[in-house]
């Protein structure tokens, strides 16, 4: 069986220059980085080198890179430090993010008493930045917001650069899970003014198990895992240097391919949503999927005009790997909390999402074989209907 795999959200096939750098330097560079002699010197150099890398792409100091093993870590680190050593006692969120922000969140508001704000998204699932004004405008407790720049499900782009802009106008913090854009989007942190950030390598080709956070050095963040002074004391424990140096090489490919990335994936994202439209009556796409200036090319949100909780098994079955949501939310029993908020109750008990995410790799013969499987799987499911409803 040709298999096709269409969940690049969740995560990348790993690039072949990526997997050589790593096993080069495990098998030379083996030495423990925190080391004074010229093995453990030689790996540090590696990690130096890669942070002033990935600083060059944001624009920051190399200072204000802490590698992490993944977004998630980066995301619980930014939020509860900002509770316990910086302290916020008041957080305004939205019930679209991550599964990591979310509960980090919940987490602080009922270990440490924390008050927290959410702002519900529009049925486009559109943040209100006249409500995240408002809500900035209404409280003198110290306060820290945390907003996504692009949503890991449907895709919507937020501006993060007017967000900071607000925060800073009322003296709060700004995290932004940056998972989804890091590498596949031009980012500048010295005129976007976000305080934190967080990246996860297996999202552009990389390897898993590592990631960093950014932590703009005014903001006097400390690390929750001790024990060492590793990465300026923010993240004890030693360094992943063969996944820092697979990190490095991923991301020096994506940005040095990443128009050429671009416009592939935002060929193949439109290729895909008129295929569908075509062969796919009544089918709908969420958020902005279709928007090319608000939506991530990488994306595509889609409602099959019927009802079927085992599409994802029955795409599987036929050799095409594909998601209905989140990773993280994968295998639960209930839709995302994106999809309850961005659907209607009605779509929620007569249609099925599906998250099409794509990558360079990314062919319209694999669309093509998306698009006949769904086209097979809803007629039979078409004619199971009828006969219901006959009944």
């Amino acid at each position: 069986m040709n298999k096709i795999y269409l969940d690049n959200a969740a995560t990348t096939p790993l690039s072949e220059e990526v997997i050589d750098a790593m096993v080069a330097t495990m098998k030379m560079n083996f030495g423990n980085p925190s080391s004074t002699h010229s093995f453990g010197q030689e790996a540090k150099i590696l990690i130096e080198n890669v942070r002033r890398q990935v600083a060059e792409y944001l624009h920051v100091t190399p200072a204000e890179i802490i590698f992490t093993s993944c977004g998630t870590e980066s995301n619980n680190m930014i939020i509860k430090s900002s509770v316990e050593h910086l302290g916020v006692e008041r957080i305004i969120s939205s019930p679209l993010e991550h599964k990591c922000v979310s509960e980090s969140i919940l987490d602080m508001k009922s270990r440490k008493g924390v008050e927290v704000n959410y702002i519900r998204p529009n049925e486009k699932g559109d943040i209100d930045l006249k409500k995240l004004e408002e809500l900035l405008k209404s409280s003198d407790k110290k306060t820290l917001v945390s907003l996504m720049h692009v949503n890991n499900e449907i895709g919507n782009i937020y501006d993060i650069k007017k967000i900071a802009e607000l925060c800073k106008a009322n003296n709060a913090l700004f995290h932004s899970d940056t998972v989804q854009t890091m590498a596949h989007m031009n980012l500048d942190f010295s005129d976007i003014q976000v305080d934190f950030a967080s990246c996860s390598a297996h999202k552009f080709h990389g390897p898993k198990g590592v990631g960093f956070a950014f932590i703009r050095k005014s903001s006097g963040l400390k690390g929750i895992i001790t024990g060492g002074p590793q990465e300026r004391s923010l993240r004890a424990g030693t360094e992943n240097v063969a996944g820092i140096v697979g990190l490095g090489k991923a991301l020096e490919i994506s940005l040095k391919n990443l128009e050429a990335y671009t416009n592939h994936m935002q060929e193949i994202k439109g290729y895909a949503a008129e295929r569908l439209t075509e062969e796919i009556p009544g089918i709908k796409f969420n958020g902005r999927s279709l928007e090319k200036e608000n939506s991530l090319y990488t994306v595509l949100s889609a409602l099959l005009p019927y009802k079927n909780p085992l599409i994802g098994l029955q795409l599987d079955m036929k050799g095409i790997a594909i998601s209905q949501g989140s990773a993280c939310s994968s295998g639960a029993s209930k839709p995302s909390m994106v999809m309850m908020m961005v659907l209607s109750e009605d779509e929620m008990d007569h249609c099925t999402p599906l998250r099409i995410s794509f990558s360079h790799m990314t062919t319209k013969e694999d669309i093509d074989a998306l698009v006949a499987a769904l086209k097979e799987i809803s007629q039979d499911f078409v004619i199971e209907n009828t006969n219901v409803e006959h009944r």
